[in-house]
Order: structure tokens, then sequence, then C-alpha cells
């Protein structure tokens, strides 16, 4: 099916993202920037505490707190749906069964992931969707990704990867809950940490079902960076795209950044080939799929490990990086 960011579906008008910014204004004023002030840094860290720290100290499908009787990974998203209903969404899930990785120690400290083991056991785990209706394009899609699990093979708290990004999403449909849309937006919280991907799962039910998604953002990892980006200061975002659609959503990331004056460093880069789970989406055939994380190559020195605090994030970064997709986003929305 493909897709452009021509948005080209049942709309007579059509004009590019690099051009929307004369669309974001409604009777002479831009109301992106108000959206853009609605996303809180507080609730960001609250939320991040409590999937990464306490209650939660993790969420894995292959891991039960003593007393509880679901795992944590169930746990997580069940208060997840709780607050998607709080803001008047609807939840719809897809069930999938996935298995905890092993682990390899003799393989690089970072990637000490294996394959399941023979006989490991399957765990029924979910993707979990928000989705608002659009007024003028519904059948026009903009997808918001984000997994949620931690690494099924160690204890990390996964709070850069990627509970980050699960809170980033949540923060965006929480402004945007009432917000009317002109296409469709919908928000997807999958699972990577686990085998299979389950946005493996989403992204061909879609091409089945034959969805028209014109933009997917991947966030994942936001604001994870090198001890020497942390001591300087910098704040930053690098969207990594494998296909000229991608492309020109990684430039609307550097023109919205620009034209908001969010502030961060940001960057762009051409994947070899496809991965993670925007990846998931354009092996499906929706090459209009970028991921947004902190730095490429991914430099984080707790990264898959159990040092992966909610302490050491940078809720500044997480914040300016979560305001620039949600701009992405509503300019896309409300290009003519």
């Amino acid at each position: 099916m493909g897709c452009a960011l021509v948005l080209a579906s049942g709309c007579a008008d059509k004009t590019p993202p690099a051009r929307a910014a004369e669309s974001a204004r409604t009777d002479g004023a831009d109301i992106i920037p108000g959206l853009l002030a609605q996303i809180s840094e507080a609730n960001l860290r609250r939320d991040l505490f409590y999937l990464a720290k306490d209650p939660l100290p993790f969420r894995k499908a292959n891991c039960t707190l003593p007393g509880h009787k679901r795992s944590t990974l169930a746990e997580a998203d069940a208060w997840i749906t709780k607050r998607l209903r709080g803001c008047g969404y609807k939840v719809e899930t897809d069930v999938c069964e996935v298995q905890a990785f092993g682990c390899d120690l003799t393989k690089p400290r970072h990637h000490t992931y294996a394959k399941p083991p023979p006989g490991a056991p399957f765990f029924t785990v979910h993707n979990l969707y928000a989705k608002k209706a659009g007024r003028r394009c519904p059948k026009e899609i903009i997808m918001l990704v984000a997994h949620k699990d931690s690494q099924s093979w160690i204890d990390s708290p996964g709070a850069y990867d990627n509970g980050v990004g699960t809170v980033a999403l949540l923060e965006m449909a929480r402004v945007l809950a009432r917000y009317p849309s002109e296409r469709s937006i919908w928000f997807l919280w999958c699972n990577e940490e686990h085998k299979p991907w389950t946005s493996v799962i989403a992204a061909n039910n879609c091409r089945q079902r034959g969805d028209n998604l014109v933009a997917i953002f991947n966030v994942d990892s936001l604001g994870g960076k090198s001890d020497e980006d942390i001591a300087a200061g910098r704040k930053t975002n690098v969207t990594l795209y494998t296909a000229p659609e991608g492309k020109r959503l990684a430039d609307l990331m550097a023109e919205v950044n620009d034209a908001y004056r969010i502030g961060l460093v940001q960057s762009s880069y051409l994947r070899p080939r496809p991965g993670d789970d925007d990846g998931s989406f354009v092996k499906a055939g929706y090459p209009c799929a970028v991921a947004n994380l902190g730095s490429y190559p991914y430099v984080d020195s707790a990264y898959h490990e159990a040092e992966d605090k909610p302490e050491r994030v940078d809720f500044v970064n997480v914040r300016m990086s979560t305001q620039a997709t949600l701009a992405a986003v509503l300019r896309l929305d409300r290009a003519r």
C-alpha cells in the first residue's frame, strides 16, 4: 500500500509537511505552542518512577512479584489502560504469544540476550491501542508507537529502554484527549524485549486490514545519551529513517524543533536496513516510519543493564523530545 507525506487518500487538499506551518494556524493563531506547553515534566517523572521503580521494578512477562497474581508486564498494562480510560479513550488490544529471551553472559556487555532456551514457556501479552478518529480525513492515520516492556533476560528497570517512550506516549495521549484532530491519531504500546516482537503483529494486522498509515513515529529511549553529552548539558534527539518517506519525517522533526524553539540538538540518520519497532512497519509496507531516540549509535552506559534506573533519566530532555514529536504530529494532522 505504501504511504507518502503528501498525505494521499480521500482528502481533496494535499499539502507536503514542509508547507504545513500555514495549516497549523486557526484564525491567525498557531495552536501548537499551547498544546506543547501542556506536556508535563512532572507527569513524565511521576509515571516513569511508577513503571520502573515503585511499585513496579520492571515490566516483564516472565516475572510476577511475590504475592501478586499478574506478571509485572500485565500490571503495567492494567495501569496504562486505567490511565487511558481516565482520559476518555477506549483501549483496544492485540493478543500475542511470546517467550522470554535467554541470557548469554559470554556475549558483549550490552547484548547478553540470546534465543529462548529449548522448552521455554510462552506467555500471553498484549498490544494496547488508544485511537482518536479524525474529523476531516479519518482514513489517514498518524501512528505513535513505543514498546512498554523491559528486558526479559535481565532484571533491569528499563527506564530509558523504554520506560521513557511509554510515558511520553501516555503524556501525548493525555494532551490530545480533547484535541479535535483532522486525521486519525493512534497510540500503540507494544513489546520488543520478548520474542517475537509484537510490533510485527501490529504492523501485519494494519497491512491486512488495509489501514492507511500516513506517518509512524516510534519513540524509544528518548534522551538516552553519552556521559559526555550529559556532562555538557546537551539535550539530544536523533531521528532514524529507512526510506525517502521517512527522510521527510526526519526533516519535519528538525523543522518543528527550530520553529517552536524547543532547543534540542536534533539530527537524523539513514539506517542501512529497517530496525526497531518502526522497522516492523517498514517491512510490512509502510516506509513512512521513523524512530526518535536520544543517540545513535546508542551510547547510554546503562543500556540493557540493571543500572537503567529512573534516577539517571534527563527528564528535561525527555520532555523536549516529547514536545518535538508532538509538534511534528500536529503539523501533519493540520496539513491541508
